[in-house]
């Protein structure tokens, strides 16, 4: 049933009378959440222009004149239930790199490393929650890049950047995934397949499969895969949870020395705080790990955009981040309990006895290929509305549109492959990601949104809403903007030292490799 949107007067709001979001919808969504005033008109997208007519719309007059846009044609976007939505944001976050929270609780300390893994996830929230609230007023918005534009006053040179930092940072994860997926194929079959440069290899057969995988062209319809990646990847954490605790020892587990002193030897060691000797970069990186896991919030634009009633999105970002916290901090905390400081590996599966960690690492197949399909269709339509915006080849289906969209979904693959080859370790590509992007896309931009909305409301926190929320959100969010800062600063100084320091130690391959890189 087509929903309906009202576009009479009384559903525009001036600065001086628009009241500051307060209650349970605010918080949990519904059909009695109140939307406030834009921060600026429309910006035209890059490429395209708005008419005079629609300048002035308000937000629910916007949505209901795309819902009605699309009602006749064969491919619509708007079509996403908060059920689908919420499909999506679990396939998003419950993946691979929750095999890394052991590893970080092994360098953090048990106790430190639960208590980011909690504070993190509400300050994924609560930025998630500001996110929705400007998308929300400003329905239009398609992508983060549009608001990245609108923040920064509606300078095309922050469209630009936003836009760089965007397809840059899917890019990324999308190589990662290549990575993964060479690192399990070479699990599978070991090190002497007799298959010509193994790694390089494995890797352009998952960037093959990874292209054909991308091509559905909407949301709704990647939902039902990402149901199924998030079922099969729970089954396959919880595996290597329970196999963690009933396997008799650790993989490479020796009960004493032996004759290489650098190798790990007997029962494994767990600390609630970290050892002596734990260094700031370490450090710093095992919690960028942590980090990266959570910040998801560069998809969540496009996700909204694809709603068919946006109203309901905290009922799916609800679900979603009360599921984080039980997982990640169960199968962090018990794996690591079981496999220790001495035998951790990143992602733990390497920590398993040989059978086990195959028979786990199978279970993750649908999410390697999934994850990098949905960042890959994330950045494919980013690209292909910008060139189709006004065309019939956004909404139909014809040669010139499909055949676009498989190039661009093929360009973003072969930069992936350089990339996945180009850095090739696990721990060290999520670091750099994580200080990179996630310190504009998970902290920056959101304070700033803050301040702009409430400034629209005509109540500014600090300076004219001086109530006790004002002034703790207010100082909340001037912490978000500075821990981006601190993300991009110490955090990109901790990744890269941290590239250095493997090199150095030869404990990575080198780019490019054959060898197998199986864990």
């Amino acid at each position: 049933m087509k929903a309906e949107y009202s576009d009479e007067p009384s559903m525009t709001y001036d600065a001086h009378d628009a009241p500051i979001p307060r209650g349970w919808s605010a918080w949990f969504g519904g059909p009695r959440v109140r939307i406030g005033p834009r921060i600026a008109p429309q910006i035209a997208p890059v490429g395209s222009e708005i008419r005079d007519s629609e300048s002035d719309l308000s937000s629910d007059a916007i949505l209901n004149k795309q819902l009605e846009e699309e009602a006749n044609c064969s491919i619509q976007y708007r079509t996403c239930s908060w059920q689908k939505t919420a499909a999506l944001l679990f396939s998003e976050y419950i993946c691979l790199a929750i095999m890394s929270f052991p590893w970080s609780y092994s360098v953090l300390g048990l106790v430190p490393g639960l208590i980011l893994t909690v504070v993190q996830a509400l300050i994924v929230l609560y930025t998630s929650i500001v996110l929705w609230e400007f998308c929300l007023r400003h329905p239009e918005v398609r992508d983060v890049c549009d608001i990245g534009q609108m923040l920064f006053w509606g300078q095309k040179w922050a469209w630009y950047f936003t836009a760089f930092m965007f397809i840059l940072n899917n890019t990324f994860i999308q190589g990662l995934h290549v990575l993964v997926g060479a690192k399990y194929l070479n699990t599978m079959v070991g090190p002497n397949a007799g298959i010509s440069c193994q790694t390089v290899s494995f890797g352009a057969i998952v960037c093959v499969i990874c292209w054909l995988s991308s091509l559905p062209r909407t949301f709704s319809m990647l939902s039902k895969l990402g149901t199924a990646s998030a079922a099969f990847t729970f089954i396959s954490v919880i595996l290597a949870t329970i196999f963690a605790g009933v396997q008799d020892h650790p993989a490479g587990f020796s009960a004493e020395p032996t004759a290489d002193p650098t190798a790990p030897y007997g029962n494994p060691i767990v600390t609630a705080v970290p050892i002596l000797g734990t260094t700031f970069v370490s450090g710093l990186g095992a919690f960028l790990n942590i980090s990266y896991t959570f910040i998801g919030q560069i998809t969540l634009p496009s996700f909204i955009a694809e709603m068919r009633e946006p109203r309901d999105f905290p009922k799916a970002l609800w679900a979603c981040t009360i599921l984080e916290i039980l997982v990640f901090s169960i199968v962090g905390a018990v794996t690591y309990a079981f496999v220790g400081n001495q035998y951790m590996t990143s992602p733990a599966f390497g920590s398993l006895i040989p059978l086990y960690k195959k028979i786990a690492f199978s279970f993750m197949i649908p999410t390697i290929i999934f994850l990098g399909v949905l960042y890959a269709s994330v950045s494919a339509r980013f690209i292909f509305f910008r060139l189709f915006q006004t065309s019939r080849h956004k909404n139909e289906h014809t040669v010139v549109g499909w055949v676009s969209w498989a190039l661009i979904l093929l360009v973003t693959w072969v930069v992936a492959f350089v990339i996945a080859n180009s850095i090739p370790f696990f721990n060290s590509l999520l670091a750099l990601m994580s200080s990179l992007f996630d310190s504009f896309f998970g902290f920056i931009f959101w304070g700033v949104a803050y301040f702009r909305m409430r400034k629209a409301d005509g109540a500014v926190a600090l300076l004219k809403d001086r109530s006790f929320r004002g002034w703790f959100e207010g100082i909340l969010n001037i912490v978000i903007i500075l821990t981006g800062l601190f993300f991009l600063s110490a955090g990109t100084y901790a990744s890269v030292q941290g590239i250095l320091d493997e090199f150095a130690l030869g404990t990575v391959g080198r780019a490019f490799q054959c060898a197998s890189n199986g864990i």
